[in-house]
C-alpha cells in the first residue's frame, strides 16, 4: 500500500449525520450546564479528583490496575518498594501531571493547537520525563530498543503490529503527522466541526501510531485537550477515559470501535479515501455518545443537593468526625472556601470546640488550604470516594 496522506483519509467527517448533529447539540448543552454547576474553587478541587480518575481509567485501558490510593500516594511522593508497582505509580503520576498542565493552559486560554506536532511531542516528552530506563525499554521477541521521549518513530526496528492493524512505516511518520496536524487543526472551525475533528483525530492518531510506545495515553490526553479547546471541557470536570474504558454497552466497546474504524473503503459510495467513511461516522457517533454519557454522569455526581447528602452520610459513618463537621463541608461546597475564624458561626459551637472540629476535618483530608492559616476548601481523599462519589470507580 502506498503510504501517502490518503492512507488515513477521510480524516474527519465534513458534515455530521442527523444523529451526530443531535448528539453534538446535547453534548454542548450538557457541558455548559456542568461548567456552571459549582463554585469555581469547589470545581478546582473536583478537577483534581477527575485527573486521578482519568489516570486510573487510562491505565486500566492499558491493562494496568493502579488503584486511586496508589495514585494518591504517588502524588505525595510515597512510592512502593516493589519495582513493578513503583513504575506504575510513576506512570500514573506522570499522567496526572500532564493533564494538569493541559488544564492550566486551558484555564489561561493559552492551549495550543491540540493536534499540532509540537504539542503532541511535548505531551509524550512530559509524560516520560521521570521514567526510569525500564519504562523506556521496549522489547519485542529477542530484540529491545530504548525509546526517546518526544520523538516520532524513525527507525525500521520501531515498526510494529497493533492488533490486526499494521501502522505506517517509521520512514513516513513525520510526513503523515504533518498532514495530521493540518487536517485536525481547530483554527477556523466552529464548535460542531471541532467535535467532529476531535472524534476523528482520536482514531487517526492511533492509526498512525507515531511513537514507539505511549500512543494510547497521549491520544487520550490529546482528546482531553481537544474537549477543552472545543468548549466542552467544563473546567476539567469530566474526562473521556472513563467512558472509553467502560464503553456504552460493554468494556469491549472501545477496542471493537477502534478496530471498526480501521475498515477499508467499502465501494464507490463509501467516501473517497482509503478508509471507510461509513465506519468513521459510526465511530464518531459512538465516541461523542461516550462523551455525552460521561458529562451526564459527572453532572449527576456533582449535583449540590445530592453531594451534600452523601457528605452528611460520610460524616455520620466516620468515627473520627463529629456531626458538626458536615456544616463546615456544606459551607465550603456552597461558597467555595471558608474562613477559619468563621468555624464557630458555621457550626454553632463555642470557639474552642469549633476550632477542634475544623482541625479534625482538615486532618482526615476533607478540608485543606494552601497555607497553614489560610481559608479552607474542599478536598476529596481516596478513602472517602466510595461514599462521596459512588460508581466513580469499579466495585472492588
Amino acid at each position: 500500500m502506498l503510504e501517502t496522506a490518503a492512507r488515513f483519509e477521510p480524516a474527519r467527517l465534513e458534515q455530521p449525520t442527523a444523529a451526530i448533529a443531535d448528539v453534538i447539540a446535547e453534548l454542548a448543552a450538557a457541558a455548559a450546564l456542568l461548567a456552571r454547576a459549582l463554585h469555581p474553587r469547589t470545581a478546582a478541587a473536583l478537577a483534581d479528583l477527575v485527573r486521578v480518575m482519568n489516570t486510573y481509567y487510562s491505565n486500566l485501558i492499558e491493562g494496568h490496575d493502579t488503584r486511586p490510593k496508589d495514585i494518591e500516594r504517588a502524588l505525595a511522593g510515597e512510592l512502593d518498594a516493589d519495582e513493578g508497582r513503583r513504575n506504575l505509580q510513576i506512570e500514573a503520576r506522570a499522567h496526572v501531571r500532564a493533564q494538569a498542565g493541559i488544564d492550566r493552559l486551558a484555564a489561561a486560554n493559552a492551549l495550543p493547537e491540540p493536534a499540532s506536532a509540537d504539542f503532541l511531542r511535548a505531551l509524550h516528552r512530559d509524560f516520560y520525563a521521570d521514567a526510569p530506563p525500564a519504562m523506556l525499554t521496549i522489547r519485542s521477541g529477542d530484540r529491545s530498543l530504548t525509546m526517546t521521549p518526544g520523538a516520532w518513530r524513525n527507525r525500521a526496528e520501531e515498526d510494529n503490529l497493533v492488533g490486526r492493524h499494521v501502522p505506517p512505516s517509521s520512514a513516513r511518520v513525520a510526513d503523515l503527522m504533518a498532514v495530521f496536524e493540518a487536517r485536525f487543526r481547530f483554527a477556523g472551525l466552529g464548535r460542531a466541526a471541532r467535535l467532529l475533528a476531535m472524534a476523528g483525530a482520536h482514531h487517526r492518531f492511533a492509526y498512525i501510531h507515531p511513537f514507539p510506545d505511549g500512543n494510547g495515553r497521549v491520544g487520550r490526553l490529546m482528546s482531553h485537550a481537544m474537549a477543552a479547546a472545543a468548549g466542552i471541557g467544563a473546567h476539567g470536570l469530566w474526562s473521556v477515559s472513563r467512558g472509553l474504558a467502560r464503553g456504552l454497552t460493554s468494556r469491549g466497546d472501545y477496542k471493537r470501535m477502534m478496530d471498526h474504524a480501521d475498515t477499508p473503503r467499502q465501494g464507490d459510495r463509501d467516501g473517497r479515501g482509503n478508509l471507510s467513511e461509513a465506519a468513521l461516522a459510526d465511530f464518531t457517533l459512538w465516541f461523542l455518545r461516550v462523551c455525552l454519557d460521561q458529562v451526564a454522569f459527572m453532572t449527576s455526581l456533582f449535583d449540590l443537593d445530592a453531594l451534600a447528602g452523601r457528605m452528611r452520610r460520610h460524616v455520620e459513618r466516620d468515627p473520627r468526625l463529629k456531626p458538626e463537621a458536615f456544616r463546615l463541608l456544606e459551607e465550603a461546597l456552597l461558597r467555595g472556601e471558608v474562613e477559619r475564624g468563621d468555624a464557630a458561626r458555621i457550626t454553632g459551637l463555642p470557639e474552642r470546640s469549633a476550632r477542634r472540629i475544623l482541625a479534625e476535618t482538615v486532618a482526615v483530608g476533607l478540608l485543606g488550604s494552601d497555607t497553614p492559616k489560610g481559608r479552607v476548601s474542599l478536598r476529596f481523599p481516596a478513602d472517602a470516594l466510595e461514599d462521596l462519589f459512588p460508581r466513580l470507580y469499579p466495585q472492588a
